[in-house]
């Protein structure tokens, strides 16, 4: 069985009915032995980052749900380490956080690409042994991220794609209800 560390994908049960996870990928930025913090990439908020950033002038840039813990906290995504700085690097050109204001300038002049930068509200978080639980118990499959996934993948798409990217029986699981019993 693959060990949880930053930069797995948690991809949900199909059979899974939690309200926060259902039919979600959550990447793992932090795994520790007293917890974990991961955010969801496939919940798009119905509002975007300008809502709560009115002095970011660009109003289509979207912003996701990273999960119930903290929603009035916004986290970060890039592959831009060497203009914003503070970031954590979480795989090979993929970074978490780092210095606001700085992204703010950059939005607002266009120096960057907002496909290579991904807003979150809130975020998923597990506490000690809390996560292991939940994979024994095989809510989670886990999965290698991937930049292709984590900023080139419409959000509606992700799940079947972490799916089918597992192969063999993951990948018809994408044909299943969420609920069988409703067939």
């Amino acid at each position: 069985m693959m060990e949880p560390f930053a930069g797995t994908l948690l991809i949900a049960d199909p059979f899974l009915k939690d309200i926060h996870f259902s039919r979600t990928v959550v990447l793992l930025t932090d795994h520790q032995p007293d917890g974990t913090i991961g955010f969801v990439l496939n919940k798009l908020c119905d509002k975007n980052l300008h809502h709560f950033f009115a002095d970011i002038e660009a109003v289509d840039i979207p912003l996701y749900f990273g999960g119930p813990v903290q929603t009035d906290t916004i986290h970060f995504l890039h592959q831009y380490p060497n203009e914003i700085g503070g970031g954590v690097e979480i795989l090979p050109e993929i970074y978490w956080g780092g210095d606001f204001n700085k992204v703010a300038f950059l939005l607002n002049n266009h120096i960057i690409d907002i496909q290579k930068i991904k807003f979150f509200i809130g975020y998923s978080g597990w506490g000690k042994n809390q996560l292991t639980t939940e994979i024994k118990d095989k809510t989670w499959l886990l999965a290698n991220a991937n930049k292709k996934l984590l900023f080139n993948t419409a959000a509606g798409l992700i799940w079947k794609n972490s799916l089918i990217h597992l192969g063999g029986q993951f990948a018809s699981l994408i044909h299943y209800p969420i609920d069988p019993q409703l067939n």
